[in-house]
């Protein structure tokens, strides 16, 4: 296998015509029934039992009394009728993917739901600062990279997903080994994730999308676990440049317990190079109980979303600026960084 290339996120490469993201479907509302009429009839006193019989007044219909387990047995039955008009429009093709190979409707109802039992029972992951992320419109979130296997980025994802009021989506930039491996390039497409290069992140964050990228890459998943929650270099700063030149706030997001789960130990660098791999990992458990080794560490995580960076008070000519490029760079990563530091000193466990 041919060694993994990793796309620097400067990389300003032609990606082909952009397409606008359609928008999405909105169920109608269940309209409300009508309410009765306010008219009301008065209704002599019936002198017998005969005369009623006669002149058998107006009266409310009365509905029939709910038994116990109605609302279940709805409930499922909806659930069933839902699904089954799922597997139908998986069937027909009648879905919807964006240009990137989004898929809105699988995502939130598949994918989403088989990786919610390891954030919220697994992982138990705390989130702080949801807020900080914006309502509507373009936003860049910026992460720390770690773990060995990038879990970190997924549990982000429901994080957002999950938490947030608005129900936005988080559309991560991932490093094109992702899109080369069988099975994970087409899930990947699914969950929103798309190549880590300038001219994707710019359309996105164009179309108003909450856009995620660790600028460590691998230089942050793969370090050894003695350097854990040690920030490494953030490139050139082209994330920075990205968000200038669309306008849009820089959202500091700082993961603690990702660390972890697979604590790197040792690196077989020649087993990498053959099959491809930035880096093989050596672990206490892997590889050397087999496929038990590969089950990550059950510890317990926090993701804070920090107070934005606003970047549309810059000129238009301030993305090409390397030193304020530099500056804002270093202010993520310093806010990241101390962030890490405060949730270390807070945790009481790794694991509990």
């Amino acid at each position: 296998m041919a060694d993994a290339k990793v796309i620097p996120f400067d990389d300003d490469r032609s990606r082909g015509s952009a397409v606008q993201r359609q928008p999405r479907r909105r169920s109608a509302g269940s309209r409300r029934k009508g309410t009765e009429s306010a008219l009301v009839r008065e209704v002599q006193p019936l002198p017998s039992r005969a005369s009623a019989q006669d002149d058998v007044p107006v009266t409310r219909e009365q509905e029939p009394p709910q038994r116990p387990g109605d609302d279940d047995s709805g409930g499922l039955e909806r659930r069933i009728a839902g699904g089954l008009a799922f597997v139908r429009r998986r069937l027909t093709g009648d879905y919807e993917v964006d240009d990137f190979g989004y898929d809105e409707e699988l995502t939130g109802q598949v994918l989403m739901s088989l990786l919610r039992p390891l954030y919220e029972k697994y992982f138990r992951v705390e989130v702080k600062g949801i807020e900080n992320i914006p309502s509507e419109g373009g936003a860049l979130i910026v992460a720390n990279h770690s773990g060995t296997v990038p879990m970190d980025g997924l549990m982000m994802q429901v994080a957002v997903h999950d938490n947030h009021p608005a129900g936005r989506h988080l559309r991560l930039l991932a490093a094109d080994l992702v899109f080369v491996l069988p099975v994970v390039n087409e899930l990947a497409r699914k969950l929103g994730h798309t190549l880590a290069c300038a001219e994707d992140a710019e359309r996105l964050l164009a179309q108003g999308e909450v856009v995620g990228v660790m600028p460590e890459g691998f230089k942050g998943i793969g370090k050894p676990f003695g350097d854990r929650y040690k920030l490494q270099r953030f490139g050139r700063g082209g994330f920075v440049s990205t968000a200038l030149k669309q306008g849009t706030p820089i959202v500091p997001c700082s993961i603690v317990g990702a660390e972890e789960i697979y604590p790197m130990i040792g690196n077989a660098k020649t087993l990498a190079r053959l099959l491809g791999f930035p880096y093989f990992p050596l672990t206490p458990t892997f590889p050397w109980l087999g496929p038990l080794g590969a089950i990550p560490l059950p510890t317990k995580w926090t993701i804070q979303f920090g107070e934005p960076i606003p970047t549309d008070g810059y000129p238009p000519e301030a993305a090409e600026d390397p030193m304020l490029m530099f500056n804002l760079t270093d202010q993520v990563r310093e806010q990241i960084q101390h962030t890490l530091y405060k949730l270390l000193v807070q945790r009481r466990s790794v694991f509990f």
